[in-house]
């Protein structure tokens, strides 16, 4: 079958590999029907997680239809339209029964990679890397998801595939982030990027009461889409000061809660970012986050921040003393997918959460180098590539 490839940094291609097979009673084989590229994707193109190996393939937020299951899957049958959560969860484990799907301890298969640079592994993920499993991608023509009766959920009649494919990762990782982040009503939000993640975690504070959220990025079709469709505020931090003008927002408090939705690579507009970007290339650090750090200092008093973005090991410039004295309280977490993806479908079926506007280009699995690069070089105002084999 045909599945895109990592060949190396910055290289992908179009390729055969060996379709996959049941292994387990309780796994499923899905007919990909619709698979998008995510930012935490370009880390992996970049070379940022350096578990990957020559010939893995990518993607791991996709939707597709049941074709094959294993003897003791119940919720599926062949034919089913389904939604598939990126994180992998057993649903018998500790924390799985906490909820805490992304953090399984039977899902990730190489756990010694991360309990080295981590100290415990999280559970596994399709198609990001071997430290998270080695788990076969979705950007093919069929993929296996393990555990199907926990991670897989039919999509309702009614909601579009466009709709419905959001719900595997993004729309997720965003609830995840204002529900963790403790929005409650009437909370003043800022959300650091306005990515699909960052418009997800901005309208997801809007339906847990946010008074009032503010969406920060620097591309203005970013921003322009935000308010559109999501209805938040945006500000454009090339072009204002993002402390002042939140300050001024919030009666000169800050944000009750702050969201960073960026990642790894962050960009910043203020001399840090030459020195961050050069101690990331030299391996001095391994993660950009002046999104993070403008977030901690921005924040109220007391308030939240959570953080949504991938990253890998170690920063530079943590401020540390801002949290501890301000008394903040910081989290973050890959998402726990089935914690949430059958309440999102059920607010897409209602139409309280709308995502198509984020499939701004929807091209075939043989163009899915190009449209990796025009998602990592944001040409032609795309916010997200859809890939159909």
């Amino acid at each position: 079958m045909k599945a895109l490839q990592w060949q190396g940094i910055n290289k992908l291609k179009v390729g055969e590999v060996p379709e996959p097979e049941l292994r387990n009673p309780g796994d499923i084989i899905v007919k990909v029907t619709r698979s998008v590229t995510c930012g935490s994707d370009l880390h992996l193109l970049g070379g940022y997680i350096p578990f990957m190996q020559k010939g893995d393939v990518i993607g791991h937020e996709f939707l597709g239809e049941v074709v094959q299951a294993g003897a003791l899957v119940k919720n599926h049958r062949v034919g089913d339209r389904v939604v598939v959560s990126s994180f992998i969860g057993c649903g018998s484990c500790w924390y799985c029964s906490k909820e805490l799907y992304s953090l399984c301890d039977n899902s990730n298969t190489n756990p010694a990679l991360t309990e080295t640079l981590w100290g415990q592994a999280p559970g596994g993920c399709f198609g990001y890397s071997h430290a998270m499993g080695g788990n076969q991608g979705s950007h093919a023509e069929y993929i296996r998801v393990p555990f199907a009766d926990v991670g897989a959920f039919t999509v309702p009649q009614g909601v579009s595939d466009e709709r419905a494919l959001f719900a595997s990762d993004s729309a997720s990782t965003g609830w995840m982030g204002a529900e963790l982040g403790g929005v409650q009503p009437g909370d003043v939000v800022a959300v650091w990027g306005a990515g699909a993640v960052g418009q997800m975690a901005a309208r997801a504070a809007m339906l847990l009461g946010a008074e009032r959220v503010v969406v920060i990025d620097r591309y203005d079709y970013r921003l322009d889409q935000t308010a559109k469709f999501i209805g938040a505020e945006t500000l454009n931090y090339e072009e204002v000061n993002t402390e002042q003008e939140l300050r001024e927002r919030t009666g000169g408090r800050g944000p009750d809660v702050c969201i960073e939705a960026v990642g790894m690579e962050a960009h910043s507009a203020g001399p840090q970012f030459p020195y961050d970007q050069l101690k990331q290339q030299l391996r001095l650090q391994t993660d950009r986050s002046p999104a993070v750090r403008e977030a901690i200092h921005v924040a109220r008093k007391g308030g939240s921040v959570f953080v949504l973005g991938v990253y890998a090991g170690i920063v530079d410039k943590f401020p540390l003393g801002a949290m501890m004295n301000k008394g903040l309280t910081v989290r973050g977490a890959q998402m726990h997918g089935p914690r949430y993806i059958p309440m999102l479908l059920d607010r897409m079926a209602k139409g309280e959460l709308v995502t198509e506007h984020l499939a701004t280009h929807v091209m075939p699995l043989d163009e899915g180098p190009e449209a990796y690069r025009i998602f990592k070089e944001k040409e032609d105002n795309c916010v997200r590539a859809v890939l159909v084999p």
